[in-house]
């Protein structure tokens, strides 16, 4: 099962979302593998701190031989990282993924990640991560992917930017991806004593909208965990959070 955690906006929890999930899949006994596909490479510096300085190999190498001939490709076996995590792996990202767009775009590539993961048979779940824009990654990831979960946050401006999204997923399922399916709308940062959170749920979910029924709430723990670059199902496991993300979990797998 390939995932894909997808949103235009930024800080909407992409990261956080994408990394815990893994995280739980992995504690399951479940082989699982998270994809960074931000340049900004916040899944990588979450997962695995400050050794992210010391990869010698990452998505731009798997990227960069898609764009370079050369006679003893390494392929994107050689490009996976392991974490301190049983059963979880990492492809990294960098910040050379930027340079590298347009060449990628110009020279139609953005099949190649779906075509790498096909090969890729050794993972029982996939976790792909992407950047806060709509450009070749995210398409790329949106291809290669069989489900889409989609982050919000509870504000107007956050709902409207929903629908575009949503619609946006749509033109891909008929152009590029017919297999692609939304799992599920995220309600992250969720404040349960706000009204308004709680009207516009409500409203998302009256209009057929699949929001799922695990909500994530706000806390200050989860940036802690981010700065001790260990996912908060791992750093508290007993937290309020780290129960909701087990809850979401669950409920995603049925």
């Amino acid at each position: 099962m390939r995932r894909v955690i997808f949103n235009q906006k930024g800080g909407v929890g992409k990261s956080t979302i994408a990394c815990n999930l893994a995280a739980l899949s992995a504690a399951t006994g479940k082989r699982t593998l998270l994809i960074d596909m931000d340049p900004q490479a916040n899944s990588t510096q979450y997962l695995i701190g400050p050794k992210a300085a010391e990869i010698e190999a990452s998505l731009v190498d798997f990227y960069k031989e898609c764009l370079f001939v050369t006679f003893f490709p390494k392929g994107i076996v050689a490009c996976i990282q392991s974490t301190p995590y049983p059963d979880l792996d990492l492809l990294p990202s960098g910040e050379e993924l930027n340079e590298l767009m347009y060449r990628l775009e110009s020279r139609y590539k953005i099949g190649k990640l779906n075509d790498a993961l096909d090969k890729l048979d050794v993972y029982d779940a996939i976790y792909i991560d992407t950047p806060p824009a709509f450009n070749f990654y995210t398409l790329s990831a949106l291809i290669a992917a069989d489900r889409c979960l989609i982050p919000f946050d509870c504000d107007e401006f956050s709902r409207r930017a929903l629908y575009r999204l949503l619609e946006r997923v749509r033109e891909i399922q008929a152009d590029h991806n017919e297999n692609l399916t939304v799992e599920g709308i995220i309600v992250n940062n969720f404040q349960l004593r706000a009204n308004l959170p709680k009207a516009i749920v409500s409203e998302l979910t009256d209009e057929g909208l699949p929001v799922l029924k695990s909500h994530i709430s706000h806390s200050v723990k989860i940036r802690e965990s981010h700065q001790k670059s260990v996912p908060i199902v791992n750093l508290v496991p007993q937290h309020k959070v780290s129960q909701q993300f087990r809850t979401l979990y669950d409920e995603i797998n049925g």
